[in-house]
Formats: C-alpha cells, sequence, structure tokens
C-alpha cells in the first residue's frame, strides 16, 4: 500500500473530517441559516412591533400623562369603551357559539356559505363596514330600525368585526370532540342540556376565553366600523379611539399617545392572561 499522507486515514479519508450527510455536517451547514433567518425574525418585529411601541410610549408616558388620561372626556370615553366592549364582548361568546355549533354540528343548504361568510369582517375595510352599517340602521334604514348616533349602534358595529374571533376559536374543538362520550351520556339517559354542560362545555371553556379576550382587544381599539354609526357624541356615543384621532387633528399628540397608551395596556393585559390561561391548561393536560 502506498503511504498516505500524514492525517490521512485509509478509509476515514482526511483525520477529523466529516462525510457529506453526516448529521454534524448539517447542523453547522444550518447553523448560518438559522443564525440568519433569527436575525431576520429579530429585525422585522423591532422594526414593524417593538419600535412603534416604545415610541409611543415615550411619547404617551411624559409628564402631562395623569393629565391627558383624566380629563372628562378622556374617562368618559375610556369608560364607555370598556363598557360596550364587555357587552359587545358577551353577545359574541353566546352567538358565536351557536354559530359555530350550528355549522359544525348540521348539514343545511348554504352551509359553506356561510361558512365563508364568517370571515367577511377580516377581510372588508372596517370604514366600509361602519358604512354598510350606517346604511342599514341610519335615519333612512330601509328596515325602520334607526341605531345611529346610540350606543346599541356601536355596540352592533363592534359585533360585526369581531364574532369571527369566537366563531373561529371554537370550530376546531368542536370538530375534534370525540362523540363515543355524548353517545353513552345519551344511553345512560342524560338530557342534551346535561350533556353539553357535562361533557361538551368543559372543552370549549378555553377556546370561549382566547375567542372572547380576542374580541374585547378588537373593541377596545375599534375605529373604523363606529366611526360613522356612532356621531362621536362626547359623553354619549364617543369610543376612546376617537379621542384619540380627534387629539391628533388638534394637534395634541402627547394626549393622544397617553390615551393610546391606556388602550394598549389593557390590550396587553388582556393577551398576557389568555397566554396564562393557555399555558396552564397545556401542564394540566400533560
Amino acid at each position: 500500500m502506498a503511504d498516505l499522507p500524514i492525517g490521512v486515514h485509509p478509509r476515514r479519508g482526511v483525520a477529523g473530517a466529516t462525510r457529506a450527510g453526516h448529521p454534524l455536517s448539517r447542523r453547522r451547514a444550518a447553523a448560518p441559516a438559522a443564525l440568519a433567518a433569527t436575525g431576520f425574525t429579530a429585525m422585522f418585529l423591532s422594526v414593524v412591533v417593538l419600535l412603534p411601541i416604545a415610541a409611543l410610549l415615550a411619547t404617551g408616558l411624559g409628564p402631562g400623562f395623569v393629565e391627558a388620561v383624566t380629563t372628562p372626556q378622556a374617562l368618559a370615553a375610556l369608560a364607555f369603551t370598556v363598557a360596550v366592549s364587555l357587552v359587545a364582548t358577551g353577545i359574541d361568546v353566546v352567538a358565536g357559539l351557536a354559530v359555530a355549533w350550528v355549522l359544525v354540528r348540521d348539514d343545511f343548504p348554504g352551509r359553506r356559505f356561510v361558512d365563508a361568510l364568517i370571515d367577511l369582517p377580516f377581510a372588508l375595510p372596517t370604514i366600509v363596514a361602519g358604512l354598510t352599517l350606517l346604511a342599514l340602521y341610519g335615519q333612512d334604514s330601509p328596515i325602520g330600525l334607526d341605531l345611529a348616533y346610540t350606543r346599541p349602534g356601536v355596540a352592533l358595529a363592534l359585533l360585526f368585526v369581531t364574532v369571527p374571533f369566537v366563531v373561529r376559536a371554537l370550530q376546531p374543538v368542536l370538530l375534534d370532540l370525540d362523540g363515543d362520550a355524548e353517545e353513552a351520556a345519551a344511553t345512560l339517559g342524560a338530557s342534551p342540556w346535561t350533556t353539553f354542560r357535562r361533557i361538551i362545555l368543559p372543552a370549549l371553556r378555553l377556546p370561549l376565553v382566547v375567542g372572547g379576550a380576542q374580541a374585547f382587544a378588537r373593541c377596545l381599539g375599534e375605529f373604523g366600523s363606529v366611526v360613522l354609526i356612532s356621531g362621536n357624541l362626547p359623553f354619549r356615543t364617543e369610543v376612546a379611539a376617537v379621542v384619540v384621532a380627534g387629539q391628533i387633528e388638534n394637534g395634541d399628540a402627547q394626549a393622544a399617545a397617553a390615551i393610546a397608551v391606556v388602550l394598549l395596556g389593557a390590550a396587553l393585559v388582556v393577551v398576557v392572561v389568555v397566554r396564562s390561561l393557555a399555558s396552564r391548561r397545556v401542564r394540566s393536560a400533560r
């Protein structure tokens, strides 16, 4: 056998080298790509999310923060926003459960069309939704129901844009439910209400909370769908997002940012609570 160069094994080749396709070789080749993907993700989130939020906090949490959020108009708008959001969310939970149940458990002509219609508020510009609601429930309502410039009109606008959150959160869970437990309960003489309360509802609690929380967070900052039908009447139908827009138009960016910080904080609390509940549910399932 001819002498081989120093460091070359007759079967392994160069000492310390890895064969192509070896797991270690693949990991080393993938490391730069993973690092680049991580860097891009961090940069993208920083530019799109973190930096704008930091700028908002820097502007809003200034010396005039307390004065800006405690004016009578701001307090009235914030209180009304939270109250109408809670009402809309409560209706979303009940109506969303009924809609999701019908779409999953019932088969009727046009079911796929109705299922696709649920996503329309996600695709429709919210200002178009507001104009549509104003045309149907305004002063010249073709059905004789005038809700323009009223609090029920604001709640209706919020329902229009938020009900898909609950429906889409419930549908996958309803599809995955085991029907054997329901059949067993019916065989043992349980009523439909008992079966729903004891077997189905426990599996739907977390999706209901998640969908309701998402709907509530969306309600807090909604602008386009309510700006027309609400009439923006101070101390009556004016929501916090409209107050923010008005402060910007008046050149008071600091006051607008202060109210926006309050809305951001409320939405952040909702998100943190929902994630905590979801994580706890996953740990308990394990």
